[in-house]
């Protein structure tokens, strides 16, 4: 079993996720700079679409992130104590508390282009449809990957290592605090 020793503090999981999350931050930090510097300059557009936005929705949203990202965590120290079925069993929540947040954000989306709004109306939102959409790719993925750590625990391929537990938790973790730092800069700052 993959332990740190005693008073040994590591990264959990490959050192190439790490790695990998630092370079997904730069980006999302890069776009969050040009979404409140477009903000700065454009304050009346940016209040008028912040006002179309569905707070609730994104509230959902953020609850069931967190949520999933619990969840996600439990699997985790299942699979430490080398309870893998109990650990896959955890993702599998996990994975369908973030459902919550596919459907949601299609609902979302679908409502505001009903009513006329896309990527073309204006800068906000160019910058609220790419970045979130960009967040969503990123939760498309995380699913993905945690589909294939559930799979892999429940056939006890995690027996000797869970460092793709760990890896997989941890990209899964990224993927919610961006959320929750997207969440209030798009749908509550004013």
């Amino acid at each position: 079993m993959n332990k740190s020793v005693v008073g040994q503090k590591r990264l959990p999981g490959d050192l190439a996720i790490w790695i990998f999350i630092l370079a997904e931050l730069t980006v999302f930090a890069a776009l969050f700079i040009v979404f409140s510097v477009s903000k700065s300059l454009n304050v009346e557009m940016f209040a008028e679409g912040q006002a179309t936005l569905h707070p609730l929705m994104g509230l959902i949203n953020t609850l069931s992130l967190i949520t999933s990202s619990f969840f996600v965590a439990k699997s985790v120290l299942f699979a430490s104590q080398g309870q893998l079925a109990k650990s896959a069993q955890w993702v599998w929540i996990g994975i369908a508390t973030a459902s919550i947040y596919i459907v949601t954000k299609f609902i979302e989306y679908q409502s505001l282009m009903a009513l006329g709004y896309n990527l073309r109306t204006n800068i906000f939102y160019t910058l609220y449809f790419f970045i979130t959409f960009f967040h969503f790719m990123h939760v498309l993925m995380g699913i993905v990957i945690l589909i294939v750590v559930a799979n892999k625990a429940r056939k006890g391929g995690y027996e000797s290592d869970i460092t793709g537990v760990e890896t997989g938790a941890s990209y899964w973790h990224m993927v919610d605090m961006v959320w929750v730092v997207l969440f209030p800069l798009i749908y509550v700052i004013k």
